[in-house]
């Protein structure tokens, strides 16, 4: 606990903190292991997936400090073998989340009130569990539950949540420091209070680093949350909680539930003391979530906080001078690495006649490469999609798309979902640029792909803005530095994070901040300190040292 001492003076508890203003660890990326073969990282996460593979966990929900079990289960399967059961959840009811509300307000006055540091020694102790004894673990976790590749596991669950942890809190040491001006006889200060209240998280599948962050950003600067993951991400979620547990984070602080996403949701919000959401997942969902907000508004002690990160349908443009392996290259790890299910992946591609035949027999050649399969097998690129929703949706668009007369597959097209859900690395080229899969998000790995001419440099930029309601992420390739600038300039609206000679994905915490606007989502920024901002509420203090003791001012005479 906290290195403080506690007097108690009738009803009031004054805590005494030792001396001194604290310089946390430089937070620092972690390296990006290679799995190379013969390597210990290898044979650790191997032995890890095994292991995991052959057991099954029951996945209770952590309300305060209870883990219970409703007896109301579903089970758990990776997406690559579906009939391979590897464990099962307990499913909440309403009186389940009303009680996790209750914990979380309960345990919010001892956690807003525990020194800054001790918050921070938590998370970053959490950061090297995951680096040292759990980095096996949770990367076979997320290969299990979301048939991630051992490369996409280690960038996200461990590399990007390691991150998130070690750089939310030096953003936090940052915000604290962010003082006032004072003079001689004022002083002054702001204090960076948690919300009043309680934040709810809702996390998606496919980011097992997201899934942790949502939570834990906000717990960090003092807020106890209510998080309820995806139902698709429960395997990997559990050692999340697990490494929490064991970093010390108190009871009460995370409560976990899982089950019906509107029963728990209509709940939250029509508590009073709901005081923010952080959100990542689908655009319509944010927006009901945002209606009912505004609906129960007159029923809430202070306006809340509302966090998204929702859709993409995120683009690729290249100019007639780009190199047409960098464009490729682009398009394939883009549009195609975690089976294109990233809310960043490239989905729309714009490319000028010139390139087109250079571009199109290297992106045959590419995608007829790539090895489809489990993620075990360290030889496969692309595994299978989440779920069988996921397989259907993708494969009616790979069938219109057979159909239709704007629309040519060139390669790729097939799909089998027997043993698992797996759908080929899919290029669509159309003649028509509002074709249907230029616009909506697919969430999967088609790419859809328009030639256009090169003298229309200029209006394929303004078509590459006006196409979608999204704006989270795109990329320019180009040689050209006059096109760039161009581009640059032409497409700020159009993404949050715009790439210029690079694939559209892959941000990295403490470099490039993520988010985007439009119907993307709020554009908070995670992995920054404008995101840990939105979960505190800052208190002015000015102390006057010498006080007027009479009201009237020289003026007067």
């Amino acid at each position: 606990m906290s290195n403080c001492l506690i007097f108690k003076l009738s009803n009031f508890q004054i805590t005494i903190m030792l001396k001194g203003f604290f310089n946390v660890p430089k937070a620092v990326n972690e390296p990006v292991k290679s799995y190379a073969p013969n390597s210990p990282e290898k044979a650790a996460v191997l032995a890890a997936y095994q292991k995991m593979w052959n057991e099954t966990i029951d996945v209770p929900l952590y309300i305060g400090n209870e883990e219970i079990r409703t007896g109301n289960t579903r089970t758990m399967s990776a997406p690559h073998d579906h009939q391979h059961i590897v464990g099962t959840y307990h499913l909440a009811e309403k009186v389940h989340v009303e009680k996790a509300i209750a914990n979380a307000l309960e345990s919010r006055t001892a956690w807003a009130n525990l020194p800054w540091e001790q918050r921070a020694a938590i998370f970053l102790k959490a950061a090297e569990l995951i680096a040292g004894p759990y980095r096996a673990r949770i990367n076979a976790a997320t290969m299990i539950a979301q048939s991630k590749t051992i490369h996409q596991a280690e960038i996200d669950a461990s590399c990007e949540l390691i991150d998130f942890l070690r750089y939310n809190v030096e953003f936090m040491t940052q915000i604290y420091q962010d003082q006032p001006t004072s003079v001689s006889d004022v002083w002054n200060r702001v204090e960076y209070r948690p919300l009043e209240g309680f934040v709810y998280a809702i996390t998606p599948f496919n980011f097992t680093a997201i899934a942790a962050n949502l939570p834990a950003s906000a717990a960090l600067m003092g807020n106890t949350v209510v998080w309820k993951p995806s139902d698709s991400q429960v395997f990997s979620a559990k050692i999340i909680i697990d490494i929490f547990k064991e970093a010390g984070l108190p009871n009460g602080v995370i409560n976990v539930v899982f089950g019906d996403p509107i029963m728990i949701t209509d709940t939250i919000l029509a508590s009073p003391d709901f005081a923010g959401v952080h959100y990542t997942g689908s655009t319509f969902v944010f927006k009901e979530i945002w209606k009912k907000i505004g609906t129960n508004i007159h029923n809430y002690k202070t306006y809340p906080r509302i966090v998204g990160e929702t859709g993409g349908k995120d683009f690729i443009i290249a100019h007639p001078s780009a190199n047409v392996k960098q464009v490729v290259t682009g398009i394939t790890r883009g549009g195609f690495e975690f089976q294109g299910q990233k809310c960043s992946a490239a989905s729309r591609v714009y490319i000028p006649q010139s390139l087109w035949p250079a571009v199109k027999e290297q992106l045959i050649s590419d995608v007829k490469s790539m090895k489809m399969g489990s993620p075990e097998d360290f030889g496969n690129f692309i595994t299978a999609v989440i779920h069988e929703g996921s397989f259907d949706k993708l494969a009616s668009f790979i069938d219109q798309a057979k159909k239709d007369a704007d629309a040519e597959i060139i390669v790729g097209g097939n799909y089998d979902k027997s043993k698992g859900y797996f759908i080929e690395p899919t290029v669509i080229v159309t003649t028509n640029p509002k074709y249907t899969t230029m616009e909506t998000e697919l969430f999967g790995p088609v790419v859809t792909l328009y030639v256009y001419e090169d003298a229309k440099w200029s209006e394929t930029l303004k078509l590459v803005d006006t196409t979608s309601e999204y704006a989270l992420t795109g990329a320019v390739f180009s040689q050209d530095r006059y096109a760039i600038t161009e581009a640059t300039v032409a497409l700020q609206n159009s993404a949050g994070n715009f790439y210029i000679n690079d694939k559209p994905t892959g941000a990295v915490v403490g470099m490039q901040p993520f988010g985007g606007a439009r119907a993307s989502g709020t554009n908070d920024k995670a992995g920054s300190a404008q995101n840990l901002l939105r979960w505190v509420s800052p208190r002015t203090i000015k102390e006057t040292f010498v006080t007027p003791e009479d009201y009237r001012y020289p003026f007067l005479g």
